[in-house]
């Protein structure tokens, strides 16, 4: 055989050798002498597979090398030093008080911990809490650990999650190892890897409920943590089970989305509650996961939503970034070539469900997350308490957790609408929740526009942002209760500082993401682009652009016009904002919103 090697074979050996080099290394085994591909005469020690977790990642970064593709510095990166083999060097660096930065950001993000600079020199540590729902003396602890470690406060994140900011260099270890004294982790919550498993947030205590969810996301949550080959996917992957509860987990907009619903009798299928599998959501790209005609048996979710990651780790795309979700390959291949590949990695036929059998889902409550609701266990309720835009000062934390743990079940639920449930609490104890909620500075009731406003980090604590998207979502409320305008309807006002869209405004009914307005010819401002239509659940929808260009000062003001538009022309008192905002093309809004010039 020839001892030369075409570029194409050179290109494949470097990528294979390494993948090979970098198992070795993880393992604590010597390399092969420097050998690269380059070399005309390979290494004769060469193993001729990878084997161990790593493999199939590594398997898949040398095809795309063999394909001719540059892959992407984050998976250079993980191929030269996997993120889980660096958390000695991380803990030297705690103890020489050094942040890791660069490409060790990237990878320290495995752990949990995200360095925020420039925005704020600190970490941000992000938490695992499988279907939001975590104990009151474990809700204490993190109130500690931000107080010791952290700023004092935390964020309720869009994914039923908690993330705490301002944690030092040398503090973001001692920080996530305290979590794990608790019983809770950061593990995987960053970067390529599958992020927290939402769940109805009142799950087992729902009156409408068809599945109890946390037994499914607890399942998932654990799978994942002890499957290192669950880690390093090509991009982040978002998983999610809604148990048709009266609190939406928005579902749809996640990579995986398990649906409860219930099947028929008489259609070919066994009858009673099923999931139901949705694919490929990412709002932030103007897409809702998808129906994909499959249906699961509820102790399946865990086997299929694994078959489904592999398959995604095999053929996702590694050399370039914005087009990396499952979204793109799904566009790629189309739902039925994945699906197929799915069935190939289960060894088994996914089943279907006939036109007809699945019956109508319960609809959510879109108020349920605030106030006083009735549970399904009689004379018990769950209290949903508000928090200014997710944020709650430790000592907050903890009065909650006291809380909890007095007058409820000892449990807190977070929700993904940026804030918290009290559940188990009884009728005659309700009163007394809501006295001393107040007293701590909190609230159990909001008018409908603070109750729906969910607003990501923004640029007081992401370089990503383009305005003060908390600064301003709080002015907009603020604004329009001070003036006295009610609606009386529910409406979301989402407000994201850049396209990642961690707040999700394309399904808002106002959607806000930030944008910088120019003033002159060299400064500009903080400001947003509005979008109005958007929905979830039953009313999925991707909301349309109105205006560029808003500065955020303005904002206020703008969004008062619009609600007064709305509520001034109304087909009547039941037409939600978002129907009203699509049965108008996009001018006709403007001139009813004075907004004509804009």
């Amino acid at each position: 055989m020839s001892q030369d090697f075409s570029p194409d074979q050179k290109r494949y050996l470097e990528g294979f050798v390494s993948g090979v080099q970098a198992v070795r290394g993880a393992r604590g085994l010597p390399g092969f002498g420097g050998a690269t591909a380059f070399q005309t005469q390979p290494a004769v020690n060469s193993p001729a597979t990878v084997s161990g977790p790593d493999a199939v990642h590594l398997e898949a970064m040398a095809r795309f090398e063999r394909e001719g593709r540059k892959l992407s510095p984050q998976e250079v990166a993980k191929r030269e030093e996997h993120p889980f083999d660096a958390y000695a060097r991380f803990k030297t660096m705690a103890k020489e008080n050094r942040f890791a930065k660069q490409l060790d950001d990237f990878r320290i993000r495995f752990h949990g911990l995200f360095y925020v600079g420039p925005t704020q020199d600190s970490y941000m540590c992000r938490l695992r809490i499988h279907n939001g729902i975590l104990r009151a003396w474990q809700f204490r602890g993190v109130a500690d650990l931000a107080r010791q470690y952290g700023g004092g406060y935390s964020h309720v994140t869009t994914r039923a999650n908690l993330q705490v900011r301002e944690i030092g260099a040398a503090d973001g270890i001692p920080f996530i190892e305290g979590l794990v004294d608790l019983g809770l982790t950061s593990k995987g919550s960053g970067a390529d890897n599958i992020r927290n498993v939402t769940g109805t947030p009142t799950a087992g205590i729902d009156p409408q409920e068809l599945v109890d969810t946390r037994p499914y996301a607890k399942e998932w949550h654990h799978h994942i943590l002890n499957d290192r080959s669950l880690y390093g996917l090509p991009r982040k992957f978002n998983v999610a089970f809604d148990g048709a509860g009266r609190i939406a987990a928005l579902e749809d907009t996640n990579d995986i989305g398990f649906q409860a619903v219930e099947l028929r009798e008489g259609f070919g299928v066994e009858a009673g509650v099923w999931w139901r599998l949705a694919l490929g959501g990412i709002t932030g790209h103007k897409d809702f996961a998808r129906d994909t005609g499959v249906i699961v048996p509820l102790e399946q979710a865990t086997r299929v939503a694994d078959a489904i990651v592999r398959v995604f780790i095999r053929a996702g795309d590694r050399t370039d970034r914005t087009k990396s979700r499952l979204k793109y390959l799904l566009d790629a291949w189309g739902f039925e070539k994945f699906l197929e590949a799915v069935e190939t990695e289960l060894g088994l036929k996914l089943t279907r469900a006939p036109a007809g059998a699945v019956a109508p889902r319960p609809e959510s409550d879109r108020m349920a997350h605030i106030g006083v609701h009735p549970q399904r266990q009689p004379g018990h309720n769950w209290i949903g308490v508000t928090l200014p835009l997710g944020r709650m000062t430790y000592e907050q934390m903890r009065d909650l957790a006291g809380l909890a743990e007095e007058y409820g079940d000892g449990d807190i639920r977070l929700t993904v609408w940026q804030n918290l449930l009290i559940s188990g609490v009884r009728n005659a104890y309700v009163a007394e929740v809501e006295r001393r909620v107040a007293e701590i500075g909190l609230a159990t009731s909001a008018s409908n526009v603070r109750a729906g406003l969910v607003a990501c980090t923004g640029s007081r604590g992401c370089k990503f942002s383009a305005a003060d998207t908390k600064g301003y979502a709080d002015q907009i409320a603020s604004h329009i209760d001070a003036v006295g305008l009610t609606v009386d309807t529910p409406i979301n006002i989402h407000a994201t500082g850049c396209h990642n869209s961690c707040a999700q405004h394309y399904i808002g009914d106002i959607g806000l993401i930030g944008a910088r307005v120019a003033v002159s010819e060299e400064d500009t401002v903080d400001g947003f682009h509005l979008h109005v239509g958007g929905g979830f659940g039953g009313d999925a929808n991707i909301g349309r652009e109105l205006v560029r260009d808003v500065k955020g000062e303005d904002c206020p003001a703008v969004v008062e016009k619009m609600l007064r538009g709305y509520l001034a022309r109304r087909s009547g008192p039941q037409e939600t904002f978002a129907a009203f905002s699509r049965r108008h093309e996009i001018d006709e809004l403007k001139a009813i919103f004075e907004l004509e010039g804009a």
